[in-house]
C-alpha cells in the first residue's frame, strides 16, 4: 500500500469518527438527556449542566482528531517517521489523559453538586481507564515514532 492511499484511508476514518462524534454529542446525548428528564422529572434541573459537561469532554477529542489529520497528511507526503508525527502523537496522548481526568473529576464535581449518581461515578472510572489506555498506547507510539525518526536521520546521513 502506498503512502498516499494509506493517508486517504486514515483521513476517511478520521472524518467518520468526527461525524459519528457529532451525532453522539449533538443528537444522541441531548435526546437521552431529555428522555431521562421526562422519565424522572426530579433530574430535569441537571440536564443543562450535564449537557455542557459532556460537550466539554468533546473538545479534546476533536483536537486529537485534528492532530491525527496532520499525521495522516504527513504520511501522505511520505513523512511517516518524522519528529513532527512523534510530537503530534504525544499531544494526542496528553489530550487523552487530560480528557480522562477531566471526565472523572467532572463526575465527582457533579456528584458533590447533587446532580450525579454514585453509579455513574463508578462507570466514569472505567471510562477514565480507557482514556489512560489510549494515553499509554499513544505515548508508546510517540516514542517509537521518535526512535524511527532518529534512525531515519542516521540513515539519511550515511553515504
Amino acid at each position: 500500500m502506498n503512502h498516499n492511499k494509506l493517508a486517504i484511508q486514515l483521513k476517511a476514518v478520521i472524518i467518520g469518527v468526527a461525524v459519528f462524534g457529532l451525532m453522539v454529542y449533538l443528537w444522541i446525548v441531548p435526546m437521552l438527556g431529555k428522555s431521562i428528564a421526562a422519565m424522572a422529572p426530579e433530574f430535569s434541573h441537571a440536564f443543562i449542566p450535564w449537557l455542557a459537561f459532556l460537550w466539554a469532554t468533546g473538545i479534546p477529542c476533536y483536537a486529537a482528531l485534528f492532530f491525527a489529520w496532520k499525521i495522516a497528511a504527513n504520511i501522505g507526503a511520505d513523512h511517516s517517521f518524522c519528529r513532527e508525527n512523534g510530537t503530534l502523537m504525544h499531544r494526542i496522548a496528553r489530550l487523552a489523559a487530560a480528557d480522562g481526568i477531566f471526565f472523572f473529576l467532572g463526575n465527582l464535581v457533579l456528584l458533590f453538586a447533587s446532580i450525579n449518581h454514585p453509579g455513574i461515578v463508578i462507570v466514569s472510572i472505567f471510562v477514565t481507564c480507557i482514556a489512560m489506555g489510549i494515553f499509554v498506547a499513544a505515548s508508546a507510539l510517540s516514542h517509537l515514532i521518535m526512535e524511527a525518526a532518529d534512525l531515519q536521520e542516521q540513515s539519511d546521513l550515511t553515504i
